[in-house]
């Protein structure tokens, strides 16, 4: 890796930051005041992640590395920098990643007793080191795959790092779509699909049902979120695996229609009749200080690897079984 000149430290808000700091939220001041188990962390919290942005400084300066500070509510591109250091947790780097494209990223875990931090390549207290291995390019390094979304043909986002939500924007409504995969459409009702990355398949995902996958896997895979089948007849399409150059189609029935993309921050609108497609991004993410322990501990616990695609398992259902009533023609267009 070249020399840090340029970092960008990236940081996010605390809920005392937002809430307290702020806003002046009287309600959370109030629960605050009398002690409240819903606000216990939120103090401790805050005060570990100031003292751990504080500590990325002081580790950055000590390699020499000019250091610019921005926090999470701002984001644009980042390529200007030679790495990106996000201080927060595994949500705060799927933020920052929108704005990266070849630029290295490493995540600090601000409050490891309090926040998920899976893809963070150090902690609190454990920084300096981690610093100094970049700065001479032995640390390790992991490139994930992204995921690239088109409505009606047009790119609409080339960076998901974790996964998208197709859905209704009201939770209590049903979600109406037609399938398309590997030559099959399938007319479907369900609460809507998760489509996932590799690095996104311990999140939501695998919640519904779908596969734990290689860290280094270019698959994609989706699964159908409580499906409605009042028959009793399962989907052709309840879940499946996309290799790379395959697509995953969606044709939307729903007059509201959302693209929920790597959280509830970036909310696409999907109109009726739009064709909404899902593949593997050409612009990849190198994340550093991710170790190799933990990916092979990954490793050990995939059941279909990013590489070997031999192994086709549940990947889709025959397209003899389920519901034929359900089938449809491939539209054309």
């Amino acid at each position: 890796m070249p020399e840090l000149r340029r970092v960008l430290v990236f940081a996010k808000r605390t809920s005392y930051d937002r809430y307290i700091r702020q806003q002046g939220v009287p309600r959370v001041k109030e629960l605050l005041a009398r002690g409240d188990v819903t606000v216990a962390r939120m103090v401790r919290a805050d005060e570990h992640h100031h003292r751990t942005v504080e500590e990325v400084q002081r580790a950055l300066e000590a390699v020499g590395a000019r250091v610019t500070l921005r926090y999470r509510d701002r984001l644009e591109a980042f390529d200007a920098f030679d790495l990106v250091v996000t201080v927060g947790g595994d949500g705060t780097l799927l933020w920052a990643s929108h704005g990266v494209g070849d630029t290295p990223m490493l995540g600090v875990n601000s409050a490891p007793h309090d926040s998920v931090g899976f893809l963070c390549g150090t902690r609190m207290g454990e920084v300096l080191p981690h610093i100094e291995a970049i700065a001479k390019g032995t640390a390790p390094r992991v490139k994930l795959a992204r995921m690239q979304v088109s409505v009606e043909g047009a790119v609409v986002h080339r960076r998901v790092l974790n996964d998208v939500l197709f859905a209704n924007p009201h939770p209590a409504h049903t979600s109406r779509y037609l399938l398309s995969f590997r030559g099959m459409l399938e007319e479907q009702k369900s609460s809507g699909l998760w489509i996932s990355t590799g690095a996104g398949s311990t999140a939501a995902i695998r919640s519904a049902g779908g596969r734990l996958l290689s860290l280094r896997s270019r698959l994609l895979q989706f699964v159908v979120r409580e499906p409605y089948t009042p028959d009793g007849a399962p989907y052709s399409l309840p879940r499946g695996l996309v290799h790379p150059g395959e697509r995953l189609e969606i044709f939307n029935k729903m007059r509201e229609c959302r693209l929920y993309v790597d959280g509830p921050r970036i909310s696409l609108p999907v109109e009726l009749g739009q064709r909404v497609t899902f593949c593997t991004s050409d612009e990849p993410l190198t994340v550093m200080g991710v170790s190799t322990r933990a990916v092979s501990e990954r490793q050990r616990h995939t059941t279909v690897d990013g590489e070997d695609v031999s192994d086709a398992g549940d990947d889709v259902r025959p397209a003899g079984s389920g519901s034929g009533s359900r089938r449809s023609p491939l539209p054309s267009r």
